[in-house]
Formats: structure tokens, C-alpha cells, sequence
């Protein structure tokens, strides 16, 4: 019964041996080993087995991350002062680069995207903001995945959600929206008086080429009036037949 009470400890140190050796990783995850501090390999999915104590195994979720950009303050080119948030995609496509060369990766990539969301919406004005969203986007993305691309880590997209401008802020831009609706108005009426004036001297260069057409023009602006149920009636009076009459008095 002795004997057997010796091997107690022994089995017991053997099953633990056995489930610090055996790792079983998902689809989605690797392990980068190291064998005495030093990296090995990157292995799985599947069954992988290390050496207790001698080899350590880190596991890397390669699945899309979905990072909430926290609330920015923002000023425009322009001196608007807004809030900004956003949302970024990102995975790890090389778990060796994300263990080796950052400390943490999750708090890298959000403290970068932050900074950059900052500087690029920086550099446009908010008319720009509102209007170019998916160039802004892009833009953003872009510079993310240079970044990060030491890092072992693919941004898949990056999105703006909200732009929040001040109250006193929205009223001076309701303001200026008015202002400039007010200024197409003038300028397409302008444009419209000066289509008519074009119409009205091409017309009268027409006219002037025969006498007939303006008796005929005379005739149909008398048949106009006469439907009219007004009780006084203007006849107009051809130039050419005003100079005609004062000839003959002459």
C-alpha cells in the first residue's frame, strides 16, 4: 500500500505534463512557439504539442477585429469645431509580426487610428466632411494599412460614423445654405432675363427684315386683346405706320 502511495504524485505530475503539451487550436487561431524564449514557428489549427516548460505557445486570433474609434475632437481646415467618431476593421494576417514587433496590437492599432482619424480630418474643411465621407474613409484606411502593415496587420475598412457639429454652429451653416440658395436665385434669374433680352433682339432683327411679319405680329396682338374681357382696349400702333402718318401731315 506504500509502494502505491509513491506513484500517486507521479501520475499526477504526468497528467499534468500531458495537458501543458497538448494544445488544440481553432480554425481561426495560430500559435507562435517559443522554445526557450526564442521564436520557433507558427503552427495549427489543429493538435499541436510543445515541451513544458521549455517551449511557451501564444495564441493568435486571425478573425476580423471590430475596434469603436472613440469620440475625436476635430477642428477643420476651415476653424469648425466637431466631434468625430468612428469604427475600423481589422485582422492579423501574420501572427509572427503581431506577437514579435508590438507589444499590444489591439491597443496600437486603436491609439494609431485615432491620431490619424485627427490628422486627416484635419486637413479638410467640413462642407468636405459632410460631403466626401467615403473619399475620407479611404483615405484613412489607407494610411492605417501602411502603418500597420509592420505589425502583421491587414485594415480591411474604416468608417465614419458621426459628425457631431455645435448648436451655435448648425445655425451659422443653416445661415450660409440660405445665403447661398438666395444667390443662385439671382443668378438664374439674371440668366433668364438675359436669355429673354438675347430672344427679344433676334426676334426684332426678324421683323425688321419685313414689313409684312410685323403686320402679321400686329394683327395676332389685337386678336390676343379683343379675347380679352378687359373694358379698355389698347390697339398698339406700328412704328413704320406712326412715321407713315407723319409724313402725310407733313
Amino acid at each position: 500500500m506504500g509502494g502505491f502511495a509513491l506513484y500517486i504524485p507521479l501520475a499526477v505530475l504526468l497528467i499534468a505534463f500531458f495537458f501543458s503539451a497538448v494544445n488544440v487550436l481553432r480554425e481561426y487561431q495560430r500559435g507562435v512557439v517559443f522554445t526557450l524564449g526564442r521564436f520557433t514557428r507558427v503552427a495549427g489549427p489543429g493538435l499541436i504539442l510543445v515541451i513544458p516548460v521549455i517551449q511557451q505557445i501564444v495564441r493568435v486570433d486571425l478573425r476580423t477585429f471590430v475596434e469603436d474609434v472613440p469620440t475625436q475632437d476635430v477642428i477643420s481646415r476651415d476653424n469648425v469645431s466637431v466631434k468625430v467618431n468612428a469604427v475600423l476593421y481589422f485582422r492579423i494576417v501574420d501572427p509572427e509580426k503581431a506577437i514579435l514587433n508590438i507589444e499590444n496590437y489591439m491597443e496600437a492599432t486603436s491609439q494609431l487610428a485615432q491620431t490619424t482619424l485627427r490628422s486627416v480630418l484635419g486637413k479638410h474643411e467640413l462642407d468636405e466632411m459632410l460631403a466626401e465621407r467615403d473619399k475620407l474613409n479611404a483615405d484613412i484606411q489607407l494610411i492605417l494599412d501602411e502603418q500597420t502593415d509592420a505589425w502583421g496587420i491587414k485594415v480591411a475598412n474604416v468608417e465614419i460614423k458621426h459628425i457631431d457639429i455645435d448648436e451655435s454652429m448648425v445655425r451659422a451653416i443653416a445661415k450660409q445654405a440660405e445665403a447661398e440658395r438666395l444667390r443662385r436665385a439671382k443668378i438664374i434669374n439674371a440668366e433668364g432675363e438675359q436669355q429673354a433680352a438675347e430672344k427679344l433682339v433676334e426676334a426684332g432683327r426678324i421683323l425688321a427684315g419685313d414689313s409684312r411679319a410685323m403686320q402679321l405680329r400686329y394683327f395676332a396682338a389685337l386678336h390676343d386683346i379683343a379675347g380679352d374681357k378687359s373694358n379698355t382696349i389698347v390697339f398698339p400702333l406700328p412704328v413704320d405706320m406712326a412715321d407713315a402718318l407723319k409724313t402725310l401731315r407733313g
